[in-house]
């Protein structure tokens, strides 16, 4: 093992970890940050405008709900209540405008929250189409793309060309491929690269300008590449089921503990678009294209293949031995695919394990035995 290398390493993953936990906002060399809950925004578009896309994944362990209760239901996903507190509290208050989707009744509403209660700043939703399959969607997808651009010009102050697209394009491509190339390295060599090492990685890329996140991927790579794998006996697994609301990371950590995480939904929103994005002809109609052909599954949406054979492909590919299905509390669309999916593995006799979390928690004793009992089940099925 190098241990100049490793010792590297460490420290480029503990500064991620600085960035990933930090709800704040952050706008160097004086650039304007656009805020957008986490599941999908096309951030090309933003970023050609000039702004620093920046991704709201809520505020964890970090904030106490005391302001956003008198504004938002105490019974809905505590990604959105935590965000609303970031905005009461004053954490969003740089942000130019918060962007949000239709994913599910009470996102959909975030934007109408927004409007009230931060009337400088611009919040809108961004229609994205959920049937997928439909033959109208890239048509209908592409419009609103062209409604974004001009919003994002109008509060630019200036036109965001085509050119400048293609550019921002470039750059975005760069990061999908350094992101697929970690999650390689994961599924073939989870004892080099942990997932939660690749989670924080990822993660810091929401509170950096995208320049800089591929330089510090890159970065990661090449001294990825010189660590040593060090083999561990433990069951190959896939994560399903942090497509939103993330789980704590302490929750990931105590997965790894016993299994090896080989695949994963989590931060979908900066690995949506499975493969490059075309750079010929009109980009927005490339994105929207991409958006609706090479995508990732999710509960928000509806596509040609059917989640249960997505997911199974997944678990073909990664070659993992089970699936751990979760599900943030109060998410319905997490909570139907729970279920959809469940119906599937337990109807194929795959094995899998049920668990449900929310940012905020802090115990995970019970989880852990939980898990380690999956885990040696595994083990005896293998035996």
């Amino acid at each position: 093992m190098n241990l100049d290398v490793e010792r590297d390493f460490t420290t480029l993953v503990e500064q991620c970890y600085g960035l990933a936990m930090d709800p704040s906002i952050r706008e160097p060399n004086g650039h304007q940050a656009i805020g957008y809950f986490p599941v999908y925004f096309p951030e090309e578009i933003a970023h050609a405008g000039g702004f620093i896309p920046q991704a709201i994944l809520g505020g964890g362990n970090a904030v106490d709900v005391q302001q956003a209760d008198a504004r938002i239901g105490s019974f809905v996903c505590s990604i959105c209540r935590s965000t609303t507190e970031l905005g009461l509290n004053g954490t969003l208050r740089p942000v130019k405008g918060f962007f949000t989707q239709p994913i599910c009744d009470v996102a959909k509403h975030m934007a109408g929250i927004w409007s009230r209660n931060f009337p400088e700043q611009i919040a809108q939703i961004v229609d994205i189409p959920q049937n997928l399959a439909g033959k109208g969607a890239t048509q209908y997808l592409h419009d609103e793309y062209k409604r974004l651009r001009r919003q994002v010009e109008t509060m630019a102050g200036h036109p965001v060309t085509d050119d400048a697209i293609q550019q921002s394009l470039a750059i975005y491509n760069l990061n999908r491929r350094l992101i697929r190339e970690l999650y390689h390295v994961k599924a073939t060599s989870p004892g080099q690269l942990s997932s939660t090492e690749a989670y924080l990685l990822i993660r810091a890329g929401t509170r950096l300008p995208k320049e800089e996140h591929n330089q510090i991927l890159t970065q990661a790579l090449e001294m990825i590449a010189q660590r040593s794998s060090l083999a561990k006996d433990k069951p190959r697994v896939i994560f399903w089921g942090g497509f939103c609301e993330q789980p704590p990371l302490a929750m990931l950590e105590a997965i790894e503990d016993a299994c090896a995480i080989v695949d994963d939904d989590l931060l979908i929103g900066q690995r949506w678009l499975t493969e490059d994005v075309s750079q010929d002809g009109d980009p927005l109609w490339a994105l929207a294209d991409s958006y609706v052909n090479r995508a990732l599954s999710s509960p928000v949406q509806h596509t040609k293949t059917t989640k249960e054979i997505f997911l199974d492909n997944k678990i073909q590919q990664a070659q993992a031995e089970a699936v751990i299905l979760t599900a943030a509390k109060f998410c319905e669309p997490g909570l139907d695919d729970q279920w959809l999916l469940g119906k599937f593995l337990k109807h194929h006799k795959i094995p899998h394990l049920v668990l449900e979390f929310e940012e905020k928690m802090n115990s995970f004793e019970q989880m852990a035995m939980q898990i380690e009992t999956f885990t040696e089940s595994l083990l005896f099925l293998t035996n």
